[in-house]
């Protein structure tokens, strides 16, 4: 297979297509570039905090402020080292025809100039965790399953140690066939949470990402990605559905994920040493409260507050909700892609408290 050949849209979209999702069969490593990135990003800790039930305000909405629109930017009760993104994802970007990539992976690791900052670490990872990611197979990737042998996946070596390679978009994955020379490869999509496995499970000490797009490229660490897998809804269900083209359906989606049992966490802080615990919430420029909720304990890391990240039990959320009028419903995941979802939304969710 051609490393960019286009298939027709009967042909899978993954040579490993006949493979379950969370299996990538391993094989010797040929691929061994000299400029693997050095940079780790660090695991931050998850802290169980006991909640208590008031909450940081938001900021109080002018008097001749205008009604709020979905696709206004959330405003946070306080400061973030990282503003709310876009509402929804960049869609269709293909920068090699016939290959869609991670748009919201790519777009991260463009944040990063230079010596990649903690915070540009974390939010790389938390845009980690949707869709799928490109692979370099030594050899033709579909003729060597059909002979049922394994694939030897490119990866970079530091030390003694292994780093699978892996790229967010066509063009990254053309930049490490230009830099290597090595032709006589081709491409493999494969499902991020299936990459995440494979490296968590194999002799490797993490994943490079987009590692000859110069600067705009992440080391993260197996330990990380460990932390990330176990934290991690194992279908990626909010996340997906944030991360994909908006539809009349997709809060309805996301409350089906929530309600059956797809994870999510609040942001607790105190606003002194032993003061009250309370929890986040924004509000729209009208002064409409909406509770801050999210998909994995990354999005409220990479927005740099401080706050901790409690889990949040369905049960626990209809009571919040059931109990404070006020609330008009809930910020999911404010830095973004993020959607507002209302009481009308999360009518199964209130139907829980009663």
């Amino acid at each position: 297979m051609a490393l960019f050949s286009r298939r027709k849209k009967s042909d899978s979209d993954d040579v490993s297509a006949d493979r379950p999702d969370d299996v990538i069969e391993p094989g010797e490593q040929p691929v061994d570039p000299a400029d693997a990135p050095a940079s780790e990003a660090p695991a931050a800790p998850v802290p169980q905090v006991n909640i208590s039930t008031s909450s940081f305000r938001g900021v109080g909405a002018p008097v001749d402020a205008a009604p709020v629109t979905d696709s206004t930017p959330p405003v946070a009760a306080r400061p973030s080292a990282r503003q709310p993104g876009p509402m929804e994802a960049p869609e269709g970007l293909e920068s090699i025809p016939g290959l869609r990539d991670n748009a919201l992976l790519a777009i991260a690791l463009a944040e990063i100039s230079g010596q990649p900052e903690p915070a540009q670490l974390l939010n790389v990872a938390r845009q980690l965790l949707q869709g799928h990611v490109f692979l370099r197979v030594k050899g033709d990737a579909r003729a060597l399953l059909a002979e049922g042998k394994d694939l030897p996946l490119a990866v970079a070596t530091r030390g003694d140690e292994q780093l699978v390679l892996a790229y967010s978009s066509g063009r990254a994955l053309t930049q490490s066939v230009e830099a290597d020379g090595d032709r006589d490869t081709s491409a493999m999509g494969q499902p991020v949470m299936a990459l995440m496995r494979h490296v968590i499970g194999g002799p490797y000490a993490g994943v490079v990402l987009d590692h000859s797009s110069g600067d705009a490229r992440a080391v993260l660490p197996t330990a990380l990605l460990e932390r990330m897998v176990s934290e991690a809804d194992p279908d990626l269900r909010v996340k997906t559905a944030l991360s994909e083209k908006r539809t009349e359906s997709t809060a309805s989606t996301i409350v089906d994920a929530v309600l059956a049992g797809a994870p999510l966490w609040i942001a607790v802080a105190q606003s002194e040493e032993g003061g009250p615990v309370g929890v986040a919430e924004s509000r729209t420029a009208t002064g409409e409260r909406f509770l801050e909720v999210f998909s994995h304990p990354l999005e409220l890391l990479a927005l740099g507050r401080g706050d901790q990240a409690v889990p949040l039990q369905t049960e626990q959320l209809a009571k919040a909700l059931a109990g404070d009028d006020g609330l008009t419903g809930l910020l999911v995941d404010p830095a973004g892609p993020w959607i507002r979802l209302n009481r009308d939304d999360l009518a199964g969710v209130l139907a829980l408290a009663e």
